[in-house]
């Protein structure tokens, strides 16, 4: 079963943790579904019934945010004080998508990421079932997306670029004839890599476009 590799895999992942306190704490919700639906999105293969491909969820944020308006994100936000990640990703996709989970949700967590615009993400894995009543906060999400895992197992992901660090190269997962960009892409590149294909593989290094470092 998907949900048992899953959880075996990040259980016996060491996770980084950065741990940076001068910066501020984030969590998102990597949420996966055991039924798919067909995205409205050029290049995304369309099915006209419910799938039983596995799939992501991620969202459109709101053009009326002040922060990385229209973006590709995963659910999440600050994690306010006492909440631990996983319970802030569990808030989050409650307030963005509707999506009501219990602690027994979480499957684990991934590396943490720094962010240029200042925040540590954690992404906190979690099952959602068949997530059926999902629906859009207008405040926050312009559009909710179910993503076929097998998208994120495209030959031409990741796709890099160069950047001014030539360690740190610039990172984007391609979804139909789109892409996704770092801090996102690097969560979904490190979901791929582990909790799919096995392989421990660190992402922390991965560079943001300009445009995502406000």
């Amino acid at each position: 079963m998907l949900r048992e590799r899953i959880q075996e895999r990040l259980r016996g992942f060491e996770v980084r943790a950065v741990g940076d306190h001068a910066r501020r704490a984030a969590a998102v919700a990597v949420a996966v579904t055991e039924e798919g639906f067909g995205a409205a999105l050029p290049g995304l293969p369309q099915h006209a019934a419910w799938s039983e491909r596995a799939a992501l969820i991620l969202t459109r944020r709101s053009e009326q945010l002040r922060d990385h308006a229209g973006q590709w994100a995963l659910p999440g936000g600050r994690i306010e004080a006492g909440e631990t990640p996983e319970q802030a990703a569990l808030r989050e996709l409650a307030e963005e998508v509707n999506l009501v989970l219990g602690a027994q949700s979480v499957l684990g967590r991934l590396d943490d990421y720094v962010t240029r615009s200042g925040f540590v993400i954690t992404p906190v894995v979690v099952w959602a079932g068949a997530a059926r009543g999902i629906v859009p906060n207008p405040a926050e999400v312009q559009s909710i997306h179910r993503i076929p895992v097998d998208e994120f197992l495209r030959s031409d992901a990741p796709m890099l670029e160069a950047s001014v660090d030539p360690t740190r190269p610039v990172l984007r997962m391609p979804v139909g004839n789109h892409w996704i960009a770092a801090p996102t892409a690097a969560v979904l590149y490190q979901f791929r890599e582990l909790c799919v294909e096995g392989r421990a593989t660190r992402v922390a290094h991965f560079e943001q476009p300009e445009f995502a470092w406000k």
